[in-house]
């Protein structure tokens, strides 16, 4: 018979360790994009350009009992968890926390937390507890490239010129050069820079 994997949480900043009582029944895992829409004139439908991923969100709902040994499941329990979400005197954040099970890993920071006590001692004192937990990724820039890192140096953006913009500006505001305005220009069959109207959907592309 194959050992029973126990899902485990980390504070990843003292590298502390421990097993959840039970597995959770589930979990899940939402990503969201975002795109931005570039109008164009004459199109029924604007062209989107790929602007940032947002950080991926973790869902998970554990479940704890402690009636058999009739012991207080906060201080067994519950109150590790609710550690993880508040703020670290030193380091003036809470802590930065791993969920992980069965090759799973998710790394990031508890965004909520409801912890619910539905079963008490004769004493007054919770034996039975479910915790809902969110956490939201949390990654440096580094570890993301490291973790997927990109083919291509091609960074090439899509802009639509608005009123009181030129193409100079543009240059600037993109390439700290308003002498790039060419560059532009050229990229986009533009003869006269001063000719371009507002609502035109610009490619820039990258300097390599």
């Amino acid at each position: 018979m194959a050992t029973l994997e126990k899902a485990k949480l980390m504070n990843v900043d003292t590298n502390d360790t421990w097993d959840v009582l039970f597995n959770p029944k589930e979990y899940s895992v939402q990503k969201s994009v975002q795109w931005e829409p570039h109008k164009a004139p004459g199109l029924d439908t604007p062209e989107h350009e790929f602007t940032s991923g947002n950080p991926a969100i973790l869902n998970v709902e554990l479940f704890f009992d402690t009636y058999e040994e009739k012991k207080d499941v906060r201080t067994e329990h519950t109150e590790k968890i609710l550690d993880l979400a508040v703020v670290n005197a030193d380091k003036h954040r809470p802590p930065k926390v791993m969920f992980a099970w069965g090759g799973f890993k998710f790394t990031g920071f508890i965004e909520s937390l409801t912890v619910r006590y539905t079963m008490f001692l004769p004493d007054g004192k919770p034996c039975r507890a479910t915790a809902n937990v969110s956490m939201k990724e949390l990654l440096t820039a580094k570890e993301q490239l490291e973790k997927k890192p990109r083919n291509s140096p091609d960074h090439t953006k899509r802009r639509t010129l608005k009123t009181g913009e030129t193409l100079a500006l543009i240059a600037h505001e993109e390439y700290d050069d308003p002498a790039e305005w060419r560059r532009i220009a050229d990229a986009n069959g533009i003869m006269d820079p001063r000719d371009v109207k507002p609502g035109t959907v610009l490619t820039l592309p990258p300097i390599l």
